[in-house]
């Protein structure tokens, strides 16, 4: 049976719904220190909330729904968590450390529906969406383990990148943002958290009225509309222009830069020739655009790409900076475990039906 996590309230709906079961605000206030501030996995451990209060908590909600189904732990720190929902569907979630702190990239949908021809997240359809308790848990995962290390370690960085669309998932994503940045919380900054689209320019539209002052990362991946079409399915219904109308559109509503991602692709979308697309499309926009050039993940169901020579990224970089871009290539984390995202999923997805 799906369980329900009290994890996907924000502060204001757990508010009012203790007050719509008559329990003043203050209660939710202790509530949300004890599962936020003091971490408990367990109603009965909120010591200061009264029996008729957990009680009311017990019936209604849980706090945890997911299981550590397995743990992938690579050299460089970094470690690949797959999750077990409540229903026995499967989602990674992968903690990295960087010199500026501790990220973790954190999946939103079981499945995903976007189709891009590269990509491990794309092997399995979608089944369902995440609830914003289900998203929220894996951050509370992934500290929890901090925690269970003893030094002093906390979370400080969010990358929406994981399996999923999360702009396909909007209402979700948005009680989780709101969750994790509440300042009574785990008061993650919301710059230091970037939520990852592959470029649904309606809901980069919306999103950008929502004025949540998060980061915005855009999969392009191509500089023109026959090839971005040929990697990517979503083109066909949302094609370059619209999409940098969408981009456009954020750009002057939020007066924050959007990050381009661009995934090289040996002797597909890595030539000069396709970086001088991609300084001619970006235009005028280059100082409020940074394009991530990112080293592809090869994937064996996916063997007709392969990752770009180290001359050719350095090249499309070097081209890309000469011309006023803004550029960064990014830096691997995990390579020496199931790198790409949802590549842990679909294998451990074909043992079980071996």
């Amino acid at each position: 049976m799906k369980q329900t996590s009290i994890l996907g309230l924000t502060l204001e709906q757990l508010t009012a719904w203790l007050i719509e079961h008559g329990h003043k605000k203050s209660r939710a206030l202790q509530v949300w220190d004890w599962l936020y501030r003091k971490r408990v996995t367990d109603f009965s451990d909120m010591l200061d909330v009264n029996k008729d209060c957990i009680q009311l908590l017990q019936d209604h909600y849980v706090i945890q729904t997911l299981t550590e189904h397995l743990k992938q732990e690579s050299k460089d720190g970094t470690i690949k968590l797959l999750f077990k929902l409540s229903d026995g569907d499967l989602i990674e979630t992968v903690l990295m450390r960087h010199k500026f702190g501790l990220s973790v990239c954190v999946t939103t949908q079981v499945g995903c529906n976007i189709g891009c021809s590269f990509c491990a997240s794309g092997l399995l359809p979608k089944k369902r969406d995440l609830s914003s308790g289900e998203i929220v848990e894996q951050i509370m995962n992934v500290q929890h383990h901090l925690d269970r290390l003893e030094l002093g370690e906390k979370v400080s960085h969010i990358v929406v990148m994981g399996i999923g669309e999360p702009f396909d998932n909007f209402q979700n994503l948005l009680d989780f943002i709101k969750v994790v940045i509440d300042h009574k919380g785990l008061a993650i900054g919301s710059r230091h958290i970037t939520v990852s689209t592959s470029g649904l320019a309606e809901k980069i539209v919306e999103f950008a009225d929502t004025q949540l002052q998060v980061n915005l990362a855009v999969s392009l991946h191509a500089p023109n509309n026959e090839l971005r079409t040929r990697i990517m399915r979503i083109n066909r219904a949302v094609p370059i222009e619209k999409l940098m109308q969408g981009i456009a559109y954020y750009l002057e509503k939020t007066n924050r830069k959007v990050t381009i991602e661009y995934i090289l692709l040996k002797d597909v979308n890595d030539r000069l020739e396709h970086a001088a697309e991609l300084v001619e499309l970006i235009g005028d926009k280059r100082n409020l655009l940074t394009v991530n050039l990112i080293p592809y993940n090869p994937v064996d169901e996916h063997s007709q790409y392969q990752r770009s020579e180290q001359e050719s990224i350095m090249a499309f970089y070097d081209l890309l900076k000469k011309q006023g871009m803004n550029c960064t290539v990014r830096l691997e984390h995990g390579a020496d475990i199931d790198a790409a995202c949802g590549q842990l999923r679909s294998k451990q997805m074909k043992i079980a039906s071996a």
